[in-house]
């Protein structure tokens, strides 16, 4: 096996002629010679690409590949039905780049359109974007939406994932505005200091359903202080969940937000992931990125084109209210597929099982001494328990079994787990982790 050589010595001192340029350093004349660098990078020597192959293979053993999970907290794990990547596999899906010209670009364009359209039915909304980069930016952008010169606060739900508020602290901390934690009670946000912390200065509130630690929050009266006050109400959904819960729009949301991660998507080390985003008609026109809509040709033929998109994302960058310019197209397409492959009646079930096998959980981890129930109420798939040992030896211990437990939490709830169960994980497998926490700790 050989090296891949793009183009040969010649064609390169040719290329350079071409350009005016007698070597290969003529090419970076430009940059300041105290900032290049002068000895080599420390990489080793070319290898052949079986031998590159097997040391490749040789440092992915080293990972861990659980088959059995019970971690959430914003990625999880749910089944994809074959056809998904079937479809998105497909090269002219995998090579499709952004759809600038709509006259070649209907296919790109119709799947985006498709995927717009089924966020709006989950979430009941009047429109959606194109999608942006993850559901963490989805939250932050949705606080840009809003931002008024009058009022220059954003509040957020302590309730929220740790992860989306440290996002939302870096795009207010560049926008100049004020984001401020509304302290929870009981797992949920509390609606009295909600009250006390909104202000004429308030532009919004946002909400996360079902919340970090896995209850359901009780939203519509959350909205109504929020809009009782002028500011506008954002909650950021889990899709899944929303087969079964009331829509954002029933709820009264100005704007719904999410991580389109477990529709289709796999896990995976930090993504990609897909933010969706859908708004109420009053704010569409604040929405960031690409919207698609469709629209009839000359000939009277259905057609899709690029529409809504400020220009001052691409031209008046520090007017405007967004910066995102782009899309996740491929992760969108494998949500719209997931979302026609599992169809209404497959999406309910899905949620409807991940409701009962977490009450099966429930119930069989609190039979075990020292397992308690953080926190009372309605949820979904995910419930916080105390742990009567160290956390870290408890997970460990579940990992030497092949089982990825939960997701240890600190602050106030030191000592505590997260944990999530989904369609994926079967009773035997609720047993089992039961039988070896009980294990553990009687040791």
């Amino acid at each position: 096996m050989g090296s891949y050589v793009p183009s040969t010595f010649a064609e390169q001192k040719e290329m350079l002629k071409a350009i005016g340029c007698a070597s290969f350093d003529d090419l970076f004349s430009q940059i300041p010679e105290q900032i290049k660098r002068k000895e080599p990078l420390n990489l080793p020597n070319g290898k052949a690409e079986l031998e590159v192959r097997r040391i490749i293979e040789s440092i992915s053993e080293k990972n861990m590949v659980f088959k059995t999970i019970f971690r959430g907290a914003g990625a999880y794990r749910h089944y994809i039905p074959s056809i998904v990547k079937s479809v998105t596999s497909k090269e002219e899906f995998l090579t499709a780049y952004t759809p600038y010209q709509a006259e070649i670009s209907q296919g790109i364009l119709q799947s985006i359109f498709e995927f717009q359209t089924m966020i709006g039915e989950l979430t009941g909304m009047d429109a959606a974007n194109a999608s942006v980069y993850d559901g963490a930016t989805a939250a932050a952008e949705a606080l840009a939406m809003c931002r008024d010169r009058g009022r220059t606060k954003a509040l957020v739900s302590a309730a929220v994932n740790p992860q989306v508020i440290q996002t939302m602290q870096t795009y207010c901390e560049g926008s100049n505005t004020e984001l401020i934690i509304v302290p929870e009670k009981d797992g949920v946000t509390d609606p009295q200091a909600l009250a006390v912390l909104l202000d004429e200065n308030s532009a919004c509130f946002y909400m996360q359903q079902p919340n970090f630690y896995g209850l359901l929050e009780d939203a519509a009266p959350l909205g109504k202080i929020a809009h009782d006050c002028g500011a506008k109400f954002i909650m950021g959904c889990n899709p899944i969940a929303l087969a079964v819960m009331k829509t954002p729009a029933e709820c009264d949301a100005d704007i719904a937000v999410g991580e389109g991660q477990p529709l289709g998507l796999p896990l995976a080390f930090g993504g990609p992931y897909l933010g969706f985003m859908s708004c109420t008609e009053k704010k569409m026109r604040k929405l960031p990125g690409r919207i698609v809509g469709e629209t009839t040709d000359i000939d009277g033929k259905r057609a899709y084109v690029l529409t809504l998109q400020a220009r001052e994302q691409h031209i008046r960058r520090e007017k405007a209210s967004s910066n995102i310019c782009s899309n996740q197209a491929l992760c969108a397409l494998t949500a719209s597929v997931y979302l026609a492959a599992m169809g209404e009646e497959g999406l309910q079930e899905t949620a409807r099982q991940c409701i009962s096998k977490a009450n099966y959980a429930i119930q069989k981890l609190t039979e075990i001494d020292g397992f308690d129930l953080r926190f009372e109420g309605m949820r979904f798939h995910e419930f916080v328990t105390t742990c009567p040992i160290g956390v870290e030896k408890l997970l460990l211990s579940l990992e030497e079994q092949g089982i990825l437990g939960g997701l240890p939490l600190s602050g106030e709830l030191s000592g505590c787990i997260l944990w999530c169960v989904t369609e994926m994980n079967s009773k035997e497998e609720i047993d089992r982790l039961a039988v070896i926490l009980k294990e553990v700790c009687a040791r």
